[in-house]
């Protein structure tokens, strides 16, 4: 059989196929983001824009519907089992994702630890998909990972880490970046344990009683049992207290276990409080454990010099640091980097030498490692340094300072503004130690004793808000589920203006009568 004649095979026309994809769908995806801005002129009156949708009137942020119900609505759009769509069929498609999804560039949206991204947030997104490769070897990434390095050298810098070894290594997210830190303290404060696993060891994990569930999480899937995992008492502010987490270590050690790692949080992910990292650190030092800190809220607030002294005083103590760039500042999702003191102490905890992929020189200094994926859990890693790596370079550290200081702003303004309407009660630490505001709704700021009733006002108002074009979150509390609101850098005060007076009138409509109400 001859060989086939390159030359008579039919031309690629790969780059005509891209250029009419990316035409159509822009077409939708920048009315899809000005629909949003247009309807922030509105926010301030309490209510979105009306927009005709499948069950009557919606608004820019959603059409929000009950998972039965929009199975059916996407009947046909979920059949993948049916026949090519093709061109058309993909534009329509992308139109009904568009359609039932929520808008994260509305300013109603004010539901979790992210917002929306931005302009060069969706360039970096097109890039790592036009480069479709793989950040695990230097060979197929050259310049992905010299950006990773870079970037991650950068953010260890923010915290003070020592500049001659510290750095760190992208992760799929923040529970990923927790997760590796407690494989990484295992393995290198007890070797053995890397070939031979947890042995004889009881390994115990220490945690705020506030602090995310990734760390519980993570424990069983590690085998330590969710019941490794020891949740140490909070102060009023919703801080560890040194005093209960000493206690608690030596009472681990007590019982024969082997006290491991202690997870302390910048922001919790609730009330946003940050522990106090200096003492906390000393204990660690003095028990032999890794200090690991949980800043995937509250981290980027290193970027806010008027901020970061007071919440991330003692954090270039840490071991290790989580911080989510994808959070407070705007990078799409997911961009999350776990940063170390020693990357040399990550290296030898992680490494597996596999020839036939890593190429790295034996003994090299971990400046030497380019194929990054022998310091983390993963082969397979995109590239998401760039789209914060980008966003550094296109907006400056600058814009990041601001955007914090304005999201603090913000917060602020929110809390006096439920303060000063007599028709709230607010249980967020004060000053707000991060950037939601917690509290709830009250008839003449007076809260019933009734946690079942209270609960009950709080889902009722959230659930209603959405057909307003308002979205917020709300969370367990001693006297029923709260209102928790999460601000950002970008949100208007209008926005939380008309968030304020939309929530009284949604109450009023449900039922719940206010005793008292100030008229702005």
């Amino acid at each position: 059989m001859s060989a086939t004649n390159g030359n008579s095979e039919a031309p690629l026309n790969r780059a005509d196929e891209v250029q009419d994809l990316l035409t159509a769908i822009t077409d939708l995806i920048v009315p899809f983001v000005a629909a949003a801005d247009q309807d922030a002129a509105t926010k301030h009156t309490g209510h979105g824009l009306r927009v005709e949708g499948s069950g009557g009137p919606r608004t820019t942020l959603v059409e929000h519907h009950p998972p039965k119900k929009l199975e059916g609505l996407l009947q046909k759009e979920l059949d993948i089992k049916g026949n090519a769509l093709g061109r058309d069929g993909l534009v329509s498609l992308v139109e009904s994702v568009l359609k039932y999804s929520v808008n994260t560039w509305d300013q109603g949206f004010l539901d979790k630890l992210y917002a929306s991204t931005n302009a060069v947030g969706l360039v970096s997104e097109l890039l790592l998909a036009a480069l479709n490769t793989n950040v695990h070897v230097y060979q197929v990434s050259p310049v992905l990972t010299l950006i990773e390095k870079r970037t991650t050298t950068y953010l260890a810098s923010l915290f003070n880490l020592p500049p001659s070894t510290s750095g760190g290594i992208s992760q799929p997210g923040g529970s990923a970046s927790n997760s590796t830190a407690i494989v990484i303290a295992r393995n290198t404060l007890y070797p053995a344990t890397k070939a031979s696993g947890n042995g004889t060891h009881a390994f115990t994990i220490f945690t705020s009683a506030h602090g995310h569930y990734s760390v519980e999480k993570a424990a069983n899937l590690f085998g330590l049992g969710s019941r490794a995992v020891i949740s140490v008492p909070v102060d009023a502010a919703g801080a560890i207290v040194p005093e209960e987490f000493e206690r608690l270590v030596q009472e681990s050690k007590g019982r024969g276990e082997t006290p491991l790692l202690l997870n302390a949080t910048a922001g919790t992910t609730v009330h946003g409080s940050f522990d106090p990292f200096t003492p906390l650190a000393a204990i660690c030092k003095k028990h032999n454990m890794w200090f690991h800190i949980d800043g995937s809220w509250g981290g980027s607030v290193v970027f806010s010099s008027a901020h970061a002294g007071s919440r991330l005083a003692g954090a270039e103590l840490a071991d290790s640091i989580t911080i989510n760039p994808h959070k407070m500042l705007g990078v799409p999702v997911t961009c999350s980097f776990l940063l170390g003191a020693d990357m040399n102490t990550f290296y030898k905890a992680l490494t597996l030498p596999a020839g036939y992929l890593f190429h790295n020189a034996p003994g090299a200094g971990v400046e030497d490692i380019y194929d990054l994926a022998d310091l983390t859990p993963q082969c397979g890693r995109r590239g998401d340094s760039l789209k914060f790596f980008l966003a550094l370079r296109y907006y400056g550290a600058a814009h990041f300072e601001q955007l914090v200081a304005n999201g603090y702003d913000n917060a602020e303004y929110l809390l006096r503004a439920l303060k000063e309407r007599g028709n709230f009660v607010t249980i967020s630490p004060e000053p707000l130690p991060c950037l939601q505001v917690c509290f709830y709704y009250a008839k003449g700021g007076v809260l019933g004793d009734d946690a079942v009733a209270n609960g009950k006002v709080t889902a009722d108002v959230a659930s209603a808000l959405i057909r307003r074009g308002f979205m917020i979150d709300f969370a367990p509390g001693e006297k029923g589920k709260f209102f928790r609101v999460v601000v950002n850098g970008n949100t208007r005060k209008g926005t939380l203006d008309g968030l304020v007076k939309a929530i009284e009138e949604t109450a009023r409509s449900l039922g719940y009568k206010l005793t008292r109400l100030t008229e702005t």
